[in-house]
């Protein structure tokens, strides 16, 4: 385990997921405004990393402005960007049929991915939210005709009010039973894939990123999985008993990510006299 001290004195770049880390539905969490407005002031990078592939960077950005979180220099890091950047780097210009939303088909289209619905080299699982048969039918379809199959992440459900809703996760077990095959490559937390693309952006060493988010089995095993150093709050889904029992080990666990914020003032007002 690390100090919180520590924390702030190693990592040049926070990974942050977002529900049950930053807000909850769109309500921030305690004063996590004024703790990153703090990490920015002191020279921190700040990237919006999470699994859901349903939105664009874009429309994250829109949200985390209409929520008070953006800021100047952060970046979105989505695990539809690192099936981007995937496929890019190692199936080069082959074509993908991309079970996604429209929106999420045009940014894979700009960042170089070409996209074809009738005959594709590749199947991408994302998290579509404008799902028909149809477009499940001809998914499965180009399953079984043996395309090579990535998925943006395997979350098996998505949190929502009144109850959590079928994620990518749930729809990987769906096509598994119609047709007996499994992604070939996942992209998302935990998987290394992200992590890869993440250090290949930043371009700063494993030991000066920290991965912070409430999920045990998506956030802290990603920053296992990657060397970076893993933050586990306590706002989201897990509990301090459920961390306990857990082989996905965090570094350091905060009840919620504003608890570093008093460290983060009295070190700007240091600098400031």
């Amino acid at each position: 385990m690390i100090t919180p001290e520590r924390l702030i004195q190693k990592t040049k770049v926070f990974l942050l997921d977002l529900d049950g880390t930053l807000y909850l539905g769109e309500t921030p969490i305690g004063r996590v405004q004024e703790t990153l407005a703090l990490l920015r002031a002191a020279g921190k990078k700040l990237v919006y990393c999470t699994n859901n592939s349903s939105k664009t960077p874009s429309e994250y950005v829109r949200k985390l402005e209409k929520i008070g979180l953006w800021g100047e220099g952060d970046m979105v890091y989505t695990s539809g960007i690192a099936a981007a950047e995937y496929l890019r780097k190692y199936r080069p210009k082959e074509r993908v049929y991309a079970l996604a939303t429209d929106e999420v088909k045009a940014d894979l289209a700009a960042r170089g991915v070409p996209l074809d619905e009738e005959n594709p080299d590749v199947c991408l699982l994302a998290y579509d939210t404008s799902l028909t048969f149809a477009k499940m039918k001809k998914f499965n379809e180009f399953l079984c005709a043996g395309k090579f199959y990535a998925a943006t992440h395997p979350d098996a459900v998505c949190p929502a009010l009144p109850c959590p809703m079928p994620d990518v996760g749930s729809f990987i077990e769906m096509f598994r039973v119609s047709s007996g095959r499994t992604p070939d490559v996942v992209c998302g937390k935990p998987c290394p894939v992200m992590g890869e693309g993440l250090e290949s952006l930043l371009g700063v060493e494993k030991g000066a990123v920290a991965m912070v988010g409430d999920r045990l089995h998506t956030d802290i095993r990603f920053a296992n999985c990657s060397g970076f150093t893993a933050v586990l709050v306590l706002s989201g889904e897990t509990t301090a008993e459920m961390a306990a029992a857990s082989a996905d080990r965090p570094d350091i666990v905060l009840k919620a990510f504003d608890n570093l914020l008093p460290l983060l003032a009295a070190e700007n007002s240091a600098k400031s006299v």
